[in-house]
């Protein structure tokens, strides 16, 4: 586990003891057969941190801890996940500052878990790292996105547990493909599409929220439904959940092309990026809502930093 990261700070929990450790984040720690490496055969979760406060970690490590039950790997409790995180961030250097929300103090924080080496028991390991740059530019200027035929419907893997439905692991080897396709083609981000309708599925590391606008109401939410394959989103759940408190409109689903397009706005929603707006889809655009981006940051990151539904 190499970073290079200035104010990079890393964190082993031992597989003896089930006691974290800081470590030094500048030498490696993973061995050359550990099956992270050498399969993606772990599970992992990111988690957003504001002033020191990782304020969705309970919804975090739950599903750390679903996604481990899956994988026949033991996860740490969560008193040891909160000992790590204030270790490592103890350590870390000063969070960054998005010079245009303002929120404060910001890390990211990765949480994994590893089969290991063959013969050798799991481990876990933390790390925490100021948020980047290339982030805020996200959430600032947006991002166009391409739809991508994930090749399959996700949906009938429901009954598969072996093939690992709605488990977060490291085997993320796809999803970067994805990525790289689209930035190849002129967008920067992708989101999957089901190979039998083109069903809106999820982004390639995050989910798909859309805002409907009608006068004199409040706006609705939509997303696509999280039990045809979509793996779960944390950020999502929360944005819904407080807007349902404002008496907003939640809906799930489902979602096509045109729905996106349509749409008075169109985010992706994750953990550390928080809530990004799509400015086009293959190419034709999306309608923004700036204030509206900001009220749905509020709801995710529990602070009050814009109101209303504004213009597009």
């Amino acid at each position: 586990m190499s970073s290079r990261g200035a104010g990079t700070a890393a964190v082993i929990i031992s597989p003896v003891t089930g006691k974290p450790r800081l470590v030094d984040p500048h030498h490696p720690h993973v061995g050359l057969e550990d099956q992270a490496l050498t399969r993606g055969d772990g599970v992992f979760e990111t988690l957003h941190v504001l002033d020191g406060d990782a304020y969705k970690f309970d919804a975090h490590h739950a599903r750390l801890s679903a996604s481990a039950r899956s994988c026949d790997l033991p996860a740490p409790t969560a008193a040891t996940c909160r000992a790590a995180l204030a270790m490592a961030l103890d350590a870390a250097g000063p969070g960054s500052q998005d010079p245009a929300l303002g929120l404060g103090a910001e890390h990211s924080v990765k949480l994994s878990i590893s089969r290991g080496a063959p013969g050798d028991a799991p481990w876990a390991w933390l790390t925490a790292a100021p948020v980047p740059d290339s982030t805020f530019a996200a959430r600032r200027d947006g991002v166009s996105v391409v739809l991508l035929d994930r090749g399959h419907d996700p949906a009938e893997d429901s009954g598969l547990p072996w093939l690992l439905p709605g488990v977060k692991t490291l085997s993320y080897a796809v999803n970067v493909a994805a990525l790289r396709h689209a930035r190849a083609h002129g967008a920067q981000d992708a989101v999957f599409t089901a190979s039998s309708d083109r069903r809106i599925l999820e982004g390639a590391t995050s989910s798909v929220v859309c805002a409907r606008l009608a006068p004199g109401a409040p706006p609705t939410l939509v997303t696509p439904e999280p039990s045809r394959g979509v793996l779960p989103g944390t950020s999502q759940a929360r944005i819904f959940d407080v807007a349902r408190a404002h008496g907003w409109g939640v809906d799930h689903g489902p979602l096509h092309p045109g729905d996106l397009l349509r749409a008075d706005a169109v985010w992706l929603t994750s953990s550390v990026r928080l809530a990004v707006p799509v400015t086009a889809v293959d190419g034709h655009p999306v309608s923004t809502d700036p204030q509206l981006t900001r009220t749905l940051t509020g709801f995710l990151v529990g602070r009050d930093i814009g109101h209303g539904t504004g213009g597009r």
